[in-house]
């Protein structure tokens, strides 16, 4: 796996990647949409660019918007 696949971004890039809320994306983790972040250490967690980009992919294939918040 090369690097930029296997790095993580924090949450305000993931954000503005999916053009969605903060309450609008814990409520899509609660429901199964969007992954849970990964422990990066006691106080930092991440999510996998690779994840998310696949995640992206995924829901614009099916036609559906990533934002729930419509």
């Amino acid at each position: 796996m090369d690097q930029q696949n296997d790095s993580f971004v924090r949450l305000p890039e993931v954000l503005r990647a999916l053009g969605i809320s903060r309450s609008t994306f814990y409520r899509g983790i609660k429901l199964g949409i969007y992954p849970r972040p990964t422990m990066l250490s006691i106080r930092l967690v991440g999510y996998r660019r690779k994840t998310l980009r696949d995640l992206m992919d995924r829901l614009d294939s099916m036609g559906i918007d990533s934002r729930l918040d419509r």
